[in-house]
């Protein structure tokens, strides 16, 4: 299942993420997902294993063009100069001539205010087709309209935190309302909700497990996914999500389970300010 991001280029809604997973790890797990299925890789330069991916996708048998790969720009790297350098290291370490996705990490508003100058760097790496789509991650909806007033582009994505315990409706809805697809990461809560007794009755109720039935909710909900592990019973479990729907119900309930601010698992982005 594909959607269509507002450049033209179209994104495949369930993905697999390489984050926390260890260098050495890497290329079997990739390889796993994309025997399974998944065609969607989602990694970053702050997560050491850019290389090891490239490699999955260049050994996996599959074409280039069939397996979209997202990467993300490293918190230390966004001076203008800086944030050039950092790309083509990016390119260098997958071994491909592009990307299809490229993200600001964080937007870092308390080191050094300048995701606006970053932004028009990307601006440069999707004109010059080395950057097929462009977009930011952890984006607050302050942080976006200062995008709207100052450049040229609408990012194709923003990925933030949001889970049934943190629906970061503010910012899913202005991404609706903008044409900013929202891509999810810790789609579980880090494990948090699996234990959650509504998420265990409606998965008792549809045969699935728990981790199933919240990937479900995220997909039919419209938002992008990419849940991560290194084991292979489970990167094969986490893609079986098409063969069965939640209720309108069952949706709604897990919905209600939102926490707000108090169901976050990671730092805010207006506090975050690692430039790791």
């Amino acid at each position: 299942m594909d959607i269509e991001l507002n450049d033209g280029n179209t994104i495949p809604q369930l993905g697999f993420g390489v984050f926390q997973i260890k260098r050495e790890d890497t290329v079997a797990a990739v390889h796993k997902a994309l025997e399974v299925g998944y065609r969607h890789i989602d990694t970053a330069q702050g997560y050491g294993n850019e290389a090891e991916v490239g490699e999955a996708v260049r050994t996996s048998g599959l074409d280039r063009g069939e397996v979209f790969v997202t990467s993300k720009l490293r918190n230390g790297a966004h001076a203008p100069d800086a944030a050039r350098a950092a790309f083509e290291g990016t390119l260098e370490a997958l071994g491909f001539d592009h990307v299809d996705l490229f993200l600001i990490h964080w937007p870092l508003p308390m080191v050094e205010d300048d995701y606006v100058e970053t932004w028009r760097v990307f601006e440069s790496f999707k004109r010059e087709g080395r950057a097929r789509s462009i977009g930011v991650s952890n984006f607050q909806v302050a942080h976006l309209e200062r995008l709207a007033e100052e450049t040229e582009t609408v990012p194709a994505v923003n990925q933030i935190e949001l889970h049934p315990y943190l629906l970061n409706a503010e910012v899913d809805a202005y991404g609706r309302d903008h044409g900013i697809a929202t891509e999810a990461w810790s789609p579980i809560a880090q494990g948090a909700v699996l234990d959650d007794s509504e998420i265990v009755a409606i998965a008792e109720q549809v045969g699935r497990s728990p981790a199933q039935v919240v990937l479900r909710w995220h997909l039919q909900r419209g938002t992008i996914v990419f849940p991560k592990s290194a084991t292979p019973a489970r990167i094969e479990e986490n893609f079986k999500l098409f063969d069965f729907e939640l209720s309108d119900d069952d949706v709604e309930r897990i919905s209600a389970l939102d926490r707000g601010e108090e169901g976050r698992t990671g730092p805010h982005p207006d506090r975050f300010a690692m430039l790791s």
